[in-house]
């Protein structure tokens, strides 16, 4: 069995042409170096030679893991906590306005420990989630009484179904990348929207933090998007972006575990800093924010 992906062209569009930007280290688990590589055609970059969907479980297992443990030790992870609380309510209220209604068929792709999933089931809504990580599926079940099903339902279920789908940070964890477009398509009702929230290597933070930055995550995150290299992975799927919204909390997030990265240990003005510094920027570009959803519909027949 092969235990790693090793890259020769970009699993996005084919192309062959890919180069070493830098290396960067596991900082959560191994402490292994991985290269990160960039296609020269539509600027996804790539963790070369990161472990398989059959090896991956172990760089998960760590309780710092906040996706599937939901812990709230430590002050890095009590301000998740606290935003998380917040964010939520605004997700929901993004996602009925841009839908235009307050109930439907909603599946949450990676729910992970089934935060969101539970708010949107107590709104109304008829929510289908999924979560790969037996452990979180458990505190998802405990904790919110979300009942997530595992990664294999994903190609199980009924096609045109759905109002509307969420992926929260989880696009960047996919094995199978076309695939699981390509099968979100199929699922979405034809009026239907899908929302995909990754980190954007092209914000101020990201070029800030460098190899240090804390949303490059190797091995965990196998894609490291740009808005273009979004655009290019939707358009060859039939989908489109309706709009781009800026994430303004991760910044500060991520800059927060990137100085513990950088530093030793967490440096919360130097990452408050930073942070406000990136949203600034994105006042006058959205799409240089630490993360973005991408808003996405199918392409009119």
């Amino acid at each position: 069995m092969n235990n790693s992906i090793h890259y020769t062209a970009c699993p996005a569009c084919g192309a062959d042409s890919l180069r070493e930007v830098m290396e960067l280290q596991d900082h959560a688990v191994t402490q292994e170096v991985f290269s990160l590589l960039e296609c020269n055609a539509c600027r996804l970059r790539l963790t070369q030679d990161a472990p398989s969907s059959q090896a991956i479980a172990p760089y998960y297992d760590f309780e710092d893991y906040i996706s599937h443990t939901n812990t709230r030790k430590g002050g890095i992870h009590q301000l998740y906590q606290w935003v998380r609380r917040f964010t939520l309510r605004q997700k929901r209220r993004m996602v009925e306005s841009r839908i235009g209604r307050s109930s439907g068929h909603l599946l949450d792709l990676g729910s992970g420990t089934g935060a969101f999933a539970a708010v949107m089931q107590k709104s109304g809504w008829q929510v289908t989630a999924i979560e790969p990580d037996e452990g979180a599926r458990k505190v998802a079940l405990e904790q919110f009484g979300v009942s997530a099903l595992e990664a294999t339902a994903l190609y199980q279920l009924p096609h045109h179904h759905f109002d509307v789908i969420t992926l929260w940070h989880v696009l960047e964890h996919m094995h199978d990348l076309q695939q699981v477009i390509s099968q979100l398509r199929q699922l979405l009702k034809p009026d239907g929207q899908l929302f995909i929230a990754v980190p954007n290597y092209t914000s101020y933070d990201a070029h800030a933090y460098g190899e240090h930055w804390a949303a490059y995550d190797v091995p965990r995150h196998l894609y490291h998007f740009s808005p273009g290299a979004m655009r290019s992975l939707l358009t060859a799927q039939q989908l489109m972006i309706t709009d781009t919204l800026p994430m303004w909390f991760d910044s500060v997030y991520v800059a927060l575990l990137s100085t513990k990265y950088k530093f030793g240990r967490a440096n919360y003005l130097h990452a408050l800093w930073t942070g406000l510094l990136s949203n600034f920027k994105t006042l006058a570009d959205k799409e240089r924010c630490s993360s973005l959803i991408y808003c996405c519909r199918q392409w009119p027949h």
